[in-house]
């Protein structure tokens, strides 16, 4: 791959890509990996670039769409043993070879790593299309969390296999491309994340809203937003939302999401507000109207609700890794805390709760480095990323040599 500079590189003027992009996730499921690639095509829809959507069928009344520069083709999928709303889509080779030899795409795009991925880089690699891949998620640290730790091993081996099968491999963060180059992975980019920051936004909070979560005016709202899984490491916010209530006995927890612990985590926890899933507007009222914002995950590749948290005006209090790692100088526009270091997590919580002053400076701070964080840009790098893999697989092309010319 050839270097693209993050800030200087020029927008994408070449002639459009068909481009097949393959996914396990897509909306309406709700998660960081369906959000961003909706994202992603949009912006490669929008400079000129066709799309090519292939992802499981999410439902038996689930059409294929289409419309300018996008379509969409469904494939066969099951859902995800203990992880309810996901999918993972079958093996479909022979499918793929099938629709790829009738109308070929410039380039394939594998955003997941399941059947459905592993497939899509086999029928690309068989006609000799250029493919690249995303590594979105962490799933070999998942399968501790899941009762299946001995999987680990063997899942980072196919993760490894599968994405060196590929041209390049686009990751988050520079964390973690040093991580996946240090594991013997060849050739990765980094592709970083945005905000909307027009949607996520200080202005959207609601004063009916905390009433509802039982908040007065001018107490304090604690939120949290992702899935409610095993690997979200919940358990910490607990306990540092604990220590915070016995400084400041008026405070609120609030959790915005759902998942496979919701159940069991709102029946041990009867004074905490569980809010289910949201969307929109209302997803971004819910960031708004709260005051501190706690996120002890340490399975995110990124973590877009730690910049979704920063654009609605919240102090943030992360682990130093994933999207925070990058984003936040800490101290000035959110606080970090070193990987897995429990107790200083929550007492870092804790002095947040504590000094209204330091939260709205690192609120006001937070926004404002939000507001750098521009999806052009990231578009823009994505795009003409793919365009140099198109590039080099043609300039690695034998010549073409007329029938009637003299060899010597």
């Amino acid at each position: 791959m050839k270097d693209v500079d993050f800030v200087t590189e020029e927008r994408c003027l070449r002639p459009s890509l068909r481009i097949a992009l393959v996914t396990e996730t897509w909306a309406p499921e709700i998660n960081g990996v369906a959000m961003t690639l909706g994202r992603m095509v949009d912006g490669l829809i929008a400079r000129g670039h066709r799309v090519q959507l292939v992802r499981p069928r999410q439902a038996l009344s689930d059409r294929a769409a289409s419309g300018p520069g996008f379509e969409e083709v469904l494939a066969r999928g099951m859902k995800i043993p203990k992880y309810d709303g996901l999918r993972f889509g079958l093996p479909a080779r022979t499918r793929l070879f099938r629709l790829w030899s009738r109308q070929r795409p410039d380039l394939v795009h594998v955003a997941t790593e399941g059947p459905l991925g592993w497939s899509a880089v086999s029928a690309s690699l068989r006609l000799g299309i250029p493919v690249t891949s995303d590594f979105h998620t962490n799933f070999d640290s998942y399968s501790a969390h899941y009762g299946v730790g001995w999987l680990e091993r063997p899942v980072a081996a196919w993760l490894k296999r599968m994405h060196n099968r590929t041209a390049v491999t686009f990751v988050p963060t520079r964390a973690m491309a040093q991580d996946l180059r240090a594991c013997g992975y060849r050739s990765v980019e980094v592709v970083a994340r945005g905000v909307d920051t027009q949607l996520f936004d200080p202005a959207r909070r609601s004063a009916a809203l905390r009433a509802a979560w039982g908040v007065a005016a001018d107490a304090l709202a604690v939120v949290w937003v992702g899935r409610v899984a095993p690997e979200k490491n919940l358990p910490l916010v607990l306990e540092a939302f604990a220590a915070i209530r016995r400084r400041t006995p008026n405070a609120r927890l609030v959790i915005v999401g759902d998942g496979p612990l919701r159940k069991s985590l709102q029946a041990d926890n009867p004074d905490v507000v569980f809010a289910g899933a949201r969307r929109g507007e209302d997803l971004a009222a819910h960031y708004a109207s709260g005051d501190l914002f706690l996120f002890p995950s340490l399975s995110e590749t990124w973590g877009n609700v730690t910049l979704e948290a920063m654009a609605s005006g919240l102090c943030v209090v992360a682990y130093d890794c994933a999207a925070a790692a990058e984003v936040i100088s800490c101290g000035g526009d959110g606080l970090l805390v070193r990987p897995g270091a429990a107790a200083a997590f929550v007492a870092e919580s804790v002095v947040a709760a504590s000094d209204r002053d330091l939260r709205a400076r690192i609120a006001e701070a937070a926004r404002r480095r939000s507001e750098s964080l521009d999806w052009e840009r990231i578009h823009d790098r994505f795009a003409t990323l793919l365009q140099h893999v198109v590039d080099e697989a043609q300039a690695a092309l034998p010549a073409f040599i007329p029938a009637k010319a003299t060899v010597r």
